[in-house]
């Protein structure tokens, strides 16, 4: 059994595979990391698990998680990331993947999580599950960054995060003008003027560290 760790830290890396070794004996591991290398890995090897880290230089996890269910749609995907759950793990589970898990999460967590991945379930954590349901009963106002797009969330984070427009484009694939459309449809759908308005947002909401 093949699983695919992506992530750009190298000690991460080592210390999910020494996580995952224990919980599943037998299973050998490669590693990369960034996103087109996890395209590219796929293509060459056949894998059981791939754990995905949402934030690596390049293309976004979000984006490589799209492109990984259009092109392998049974495969499972673990997003791992350093934000909460509530701002992400809805939209990744949306996109396709079987668990979101913080890295804060205790080791057992990955390894349950895992075990039912690979027998064919999905995973929510209980804090996950919980936020969910009080959602239901406490409807509320949605945080104006829930009106965005997937793509949208992602331009709007690194431009919260001080990248030129340019940067973005060229990281993402696409023009300068697509990126300065994005800016604009954001900031309308934010009901924010500058930068320094959605860096201040992002901040806040813990998009951005």
């Amino acid at each position: 059994m093949q699983i695919l760790i992506a992530d750009d830290h190298a000690v991460v890396r080592r210390g999910l595979k020494d996580i995952l070794a224990d919980a599943l004996p037998g299973a050998d591991f490669s590693e990369v990391g960034n996103g087109d290398e996890v395209l590219s890995h796929l293509e060459k090897s056949k894998i059981a698990l791939l754990l995905l880290d949402i934030n690596m230089p390049g293309r976004s996890g979000m984006d490589v998680l799209r492109d990984v269910k259009h092109t392998y749609p049974r495969m499972p995907v673990i997003i791992l990331s350093c934000h909460p759950e509530d701002q992400y793990a809805v939209r990744c589970l949306r996109a396709g993947a079987a668990a979101y898990i913080n890295k804060e999460s205790a080791p057992e967590e990955l390894a349950l999580a895992t075990k039912k991945i690979l027998s064919g379930g999905r995973y929510i954590s209980t804090t996950l599950a919980e936020k969910l349901l009080s959602n239901l009963d406490e409807p509320g106002d949605k945080p104006l960054h829930e009106s965005l797009s997937d793509r949208e969330l992602e331009v709007m984070r690194m431009i919260a995060s001080g990248l030129p427009l340019t940067e973005i484009a060229d990281s993402l694939h696409v023009s300068v003008k697509t990126i300065s459309s994005y800016r604009a449809r954001i900031m309308e759908k934010m009901q924010m003027k500058s930068n320094a308005d959605l860096t201040r947002y992002a901040m806040t909401k813990g998009l951005i560290e």
